[in-house]
């Protein structure tokens, strides 16, 4: 460990908890950017955990420091959930080890606006894969950057909810839907 960093294979990584409107959160980072956020779990330990995983600090080490680019990150992600959207497309990702599919399929939904929402199939399309909406739903399954690439905002066919494998599943997505004033997810409407 150097200056509140653990140095995993050649890569400064860290991990840090931040509260938030949801809950308590976490964020892991290398020099490339975010490897992992992670959604509240049944309590912190598991949060903090998780957290500590995605960093690779498979010893569990305290949560560190984070530098300026990442503390930059949780301020807009506190923001986005406080009701103040921010499509936080700016954040940068260490994609490094994530499969192909995948990677199309998150940068599909990255484009989602906050407060709008899509399909499965309709990411499967813009992903390049017309047909593979199951296929979607599993890669969404694997987002290890939650909020940042937001896969709250797909929807199942019909705009019914579908899954989300977050601690609280679809009731988390309803409430982060209902944050990003999304129709029909505890928006006020008009008629």
């Amino acid at each position: 460990m150097t200056d509140g960093r653990v140095t995993n294979g050649g890569s400064a990584s860290g991990h840090v908890l931040f509260d938030t409107a949801i809950g308590i959160c976490g964020i892991a980072w290398n020099d490339r950017g975010v490897v992992g956020l992670q959604l509240p779990e049944r309590d912190v330990e598991d949060t903090a955990m998780r957290s500590a995983r995605a960093a690779g600090n498979s010893d569990h080490t305290p949560p560190q420091v984070p530098p300026p680019r990442i503390a930059k990150a949780i301020e807009a992600i506190i923001a986005h959930l406080d009701g103040s959207p921010d499509n936080l497309r700016w954040i940068e990702l260490d994609t490094t080890g994530v499969p192909e599919f995948n990677r199309r399929v998150y940068e599909a939904i990255r484009a989602i606006d906050s407060g709008s929402t899509l399909t499965y199939g309709a990411v499967a399309a813009l992903a390049g894969a017309p047909g593979a909406a199951q296929a979607v739903g599993q890669a969404l399954g694997r987002n290890p950057f939650p909020i940042i690439i937001p896969c709250h905002r797909v929807l199942a066919a019909g705009n019914k909810v579908g899954g989300f494998t977050a601690f609280g599943s679809t009731q988390t997505k309803r409430k982060l839907l209902a944050i990003e004033q999304a129709p029909g997810f505890d928006a006020p409407t008009l008629f």
